[in-house]
């Protein structure tokens, strides 16, 4: 019926276009005719109104008796807000309730289990239901990777390295932003069993990292790292995981680098901060202009005045204070590393102990500000592998090529006492704090102490001329055994910080 209907008007309309351009031409010819011209108007009248007639009849019955075309045109399936499977990248942070689905072999349909029909004619086809990139809820996000809740109560730190044959969550050559001293691949190390070990906590499993779930779980949020070079290396990690599934647009400056995912409206930050604390170079009672002294007790500004846009900040520090600087805490000088000109006097505190009050310093002062609720990760003090010596004396961890076993790791009684002064100086930030935000640690220094592989070594830079083992007098060449190679174990830390946020999000009460 509805196919005769459509034939009828096409037929009829056609029929009805060509009188019309007959009348109107005999109109044109006879115009000068005035005794013609009324009875030609009228004409012209009577058919329009006639056609105009046979289009409203035309048009209901179309619309009472639709046309079921398996070769019709592109369906729209709207659903709810909630199951939303597009985002339209013209619109950061807006998502659409709109799925466009691919124009093949699609019906039009006017009922209520048109979704249903949709589906099985898709699947009769052969063509496969598209799966949604973005998860909306909890429940999707914990069923699609597998995460259950009563992971949450895992203790991840303690646990064992494991071979993963499934290899690093990104190559070297796949991330540009990598600094080239943490290139190991690019740089020339022969081997690469360093990139395959997983943690496993004893517990439970830390799944792989996943960057769709991360930059789900952070839409329209600020990721900040915070510290020195090795919060750098972790913030590059970061971005050289998430890039794997969407180039960052580079939004950064001199004072703040900053990478911006337009897909969730993310933004992955890092600030430079040495020691945390407040620091000048200001001649300061004794203290001459040609060392740095650091306030102790008031927090590095360069991070506080941004603190209250961030939703998650990863905080380190601690390698700096092995670095020449003087000590004032109370208005006084009370200690110095590298440096303490007047022997008459006795130093107050070490760089161990400064260390501490700096954690607390800035953890209280975070924990304390007003208008900041985010989540704060202390990611505790990274190890580093010097065996025979300090990085500028000899310290070496060439031919190291696996994690070490149980007991094959010499006991650093540096990194011990610094571990010990952070988490002291944590937990008095955590009796301070009087806001909304969250302190967690996240406590990877004694896991790491097993990854003496994980580092540079002499692969720190392309010269092809590079000196890379011992010499005859059994010296070893210059090395890094304290930042990590890209890819490696730095990647876990990332896991651990999904792992931290996952939790946090979506268990906001625990």
């Amino acid at each position: 019926m509805a196919f005769a209907v459509l034939f009828e008007f096409l037929f009829f309309s056609k029929v009805f276009v060509r009188n019309a351009l007959n009348v109107c031409g005999e109109a044109m010819t006879s115009v000068s005719s005035k005794a013609s011209y009324p009875k030609t108007f009228l004409s012209i009248v009577s058919l329009s109104g006639g056609l105009a007639a046979f289009l409203l009849l035309a048009s209901w019955l179309l619309v009472s008796r639709p046309v079921v075309n398996p070769g019709a045109f592109i369906s729209y399936r709207v659903q709810g807000f909630n199951n939303t499977t597009t985002t339209d990248p013209n619109l950061d942070g807006l998502r659409s309730n709109i799925t466009v689905l691919d124009d093949s072999n699609f019906h039009v349909y006017s009922n209520k289990s048109a979704e249903k029909a949709i589906a099985d004619d898709r699947k009769r086809s052969g063509i496969e239901e598209p799966q949604p990139d973005v998860l909306q809820n909890e429940e999707q996000l914990l069923d699609k990777y597998s995460i259950r809740k009563a992971d949450s109560d895992c203790d991840l730190y303690h646990g064992k390295w494991i071979y993963d044959s499934s290899g690093p969550l990104y190559r070297n050559d796949s991330c540009s932003i990598i600094t080239q001293m943490q290139n190991c691949q690019g740089n020339g190390r022969p081997d690469k069993d360093y990139e395959n070990w997983r943690w496993k906590p004893d517990q439970c499993t830390i799944p792989r990292f996943n960057p769709k779930l991360f930059l789900q779980l952070m839409r329209k949020k600020t990721l900040a790292f915070i510290g020195d070079s090795v919060a750098r290396n972790q913030m590059e990690s970061m971005i050289c995981i998430l890039s794997q599934v969407e180039e960052p647009k580079n939004r950064g400056n001199k004072r703040m680098q900053r990478y911006y995912f337009r897909s969730t409206s993310t933004m992955i930050v890092r600030i430079w901060s040495s020691w945390l604390v407040h620091q000048s170079t200001d001649p300061f009672d004794f203290a001459t202009d040609d060392v740095v002294k650091l306030h102790l007790d008031s927090p590095d500004e360069g991070f506080m005045q941004y603190i209250t846009d961030f939703d998650v900040v990863v905080l380190s520090s601690g390698h700096w204070f092995a670095k020449q600087s003087v000590y004032i805490l109370n208005n006084e000088i009370v200690g110095g590393q590298l440096w303490w000109p007047d022997h008459s006097r006795k130093k107050k505190i070490d760089n161990v102990e400064a260390y501490g009050i700096s954690v607390e310093t800035s953890l209280a002062a975070m924990a304390t500000q007003q208008n900041y609720s985010g989540l704060t990760i202390v990611r505790s003090y990274s190890p580093d592998h010097y065996e025979g010596g300090a990085w500028n004396t000899g310290g070496s961890c060439t031919g190291k090529v696996k994690p070490a076993m149980e007991g094959e790791i010499p006991e650093n009684g540096f990194t011990n006492a610094m571990h010990e002064k952070q988490v002291s100086g944590f937990r008095r930030a955590l009796e301070k704090k009087s806001n909304k935000s969250k302190l967690k640690l996240m406590d990877i220094t004694r896991a790491f102490s097993y990854r003496h592989d994980g580092h540079p070594g002499p692969y720190r830079s392309r010269d092809p001329n590079k000196i890379t083992t011992r010499g005859p007098d059994g010296k070893p060449p210059p090395q890094d055994c304290l930042h990590w190679c890209m890819p490696g174990p730095v990647d876990t830390w990332n896991e651990l910080v999904l792992e931290m946020i996952r939790r946090e999000f979506n268990n906001p009460t625990q």
